[in-house]
């Protein structure tokens, strides 16, 4: 089958968060967006099927957990990931985000500081400073273009007692894809210094195809028994507003507290499409991935070769997976206010202001690149042409 990812599906007035808050968040209703991680893409056809079916019923109550939806889960863990997952291990949760700060909540105690490798995904600062938890910062060492971690400041934060780690893997925004290697090493730190690690691993799916995702959890028993996992399809298949994620715990006694908490929190019921759109996207939805995978990464592509004939000044991180393009802009000498002047009023666009994602990120930029390339291209010209300006 074929899909044609260059097609511009009308979101605006769809209630669209991407496409209806241009004046609410950057001042001007008609900014290009390409920062929060939806992709403009139609979903693949089995869901689109599948959820109009289900719309049809007329009644949309409560919704249990069918044995075909952990099936789609643990058969397609199996088959991408090459992890067997018991159906037992997962715990359903209303997004990726809900499930990081419960995560937090029950394997540390107020006061405990928590790991994160910045510059990583906003809302980790969030999770663990809103349970009042202090964050513990291992900076990612940016060298010849690629992200490293350094396993040696990781190694003082566990000897200084950090109790967990949040791990972000793929990973978001820097596109890296972390190889065994380096998680192994991750991993035995953890367990010579008793520090637990929530693994969001939402990015999974979306690896291009000389690199592979390897679940954290599923490399040994021992690190299985102090993960906890989060995934979800939502970004794999766009179906974020759907609001279906779960979680793997293998540990009988973290999973029993995680239980617990989610039940108390009462944020636990499944989400009337969810487990509709699960079923589709894993049993019948993989060759729509395969397409778009190969299109984003011409995009990827392309937005490289694009900046590197115009605005050469700027240097992409190339990444490996994800649909998230990180630029390093700091040779522009910008603070963060005057890079959202460039973009939000000079040059009309949205990418998303790289210090949200942590001090070192500042002077970055994220762009998404889920979007039809004329989109993609249009943006790229905006903010190229409104550099050479505001540079004049």
């Amino acid at each position: 089958m074929t899909y044609n990812f260059d097609e511009r599906v009308p979101r605006k007035g769809t209630y669209s968060e991407k496409w209806d808050t241009g004046q609410e968040l950057f001042g001007d209703p008609d900014v290009l967006p390409l920062w929060v991680a939806d992709m403009d893409f139609r979903c693949a056809p089995a869901i689109v099927q599948a959820v109009t079916e289900r719309a049809k019923l007329g009644i949309y109550g409560y919704t249990s957990r069918p044995k075909e939806y952990l099936e789609a889960i643990t058969g397609w863990l199996e088959r991408r990931h090459n992890w067997n997952v018991h159906p037992s291990w997962l715990t359903d949760t209303p997004g990726v985000v809900p499930a990081l700060s419960v995560a937090v909540q029950v394997l540390t105690e107020p006061g405990d500081r928590v790991i994160l490798q910045s510059p990583v995904y906003n809302p980790f600062y969030d999770v663990i400073r809103n349970n009042g938890r202090e964050v513990a910062e291992n900076p990612l060492i940016l060298k010849d273009g690629r992200y490293r971690m350094d396993y040696d400041h990781l190694e003082s934060l566990m000897q200084d007692g950090a109790k967990l780690l949040l791990l972000c893997s793929p990973h978001n925004p820097g596109g890296r894809v972390w190889t065994r290697e380096e998680l192994e090493r991750v991993g035995e730190l953890c367990l010579n210094y008793g520090v637990k690690v929530v693994s969001d691993e939402i990015h999974s799916d979306l690896v291009f195809a000389e690199y592979r995702h390897v679940p954290f959890a599923s490399m040994s028993e021992a690190l299985a028994g102090i993960t906890i996992t989060c995934a979800a399809p939502s970004k794999t298949f766009n179906i974020p507003g759907l609001a279906t994620a779960y979680t793997i715990i293998p540990n009988v006694a973290i999973r029993k507290q995680f239980s617990e908490r989610i039940k108390a929190q009462a944020i636990g019921s499944l989400n009337f499409f969810g487990p509709t759109a699960t079923i589709a996207a894993y049993t019948q939805s993989e060759e729509w991935l395969d397409a778009v995978l190969i299109y984003i990464r011409a995009n990827r592509d392309f937005a490289v070769a694009y900046l590197a004939e115009h605005l050469p000044a700027v240097v992409p991180v190339l990444s490996e997976g994800t649909y998230l393009l990180w630029v390093d802009c700091r040779a522009l000498g910008w603070k963060k206010a005057e890079m959202k002047q460039v973009m939000y009023k000079e040059a009309k666009i949205a990418f998303t202001e790289g210090s949200i994602y942590g001090q070192n990120g500042e002077g970055f930029l994220r762009i998404n690149l889920a979007c039809p390339r004329s989109l993609l291209e249009e943006a790229l010209e905006r903010f190229c042409t409104a550099v050479a300006a505001h540079q004049a």
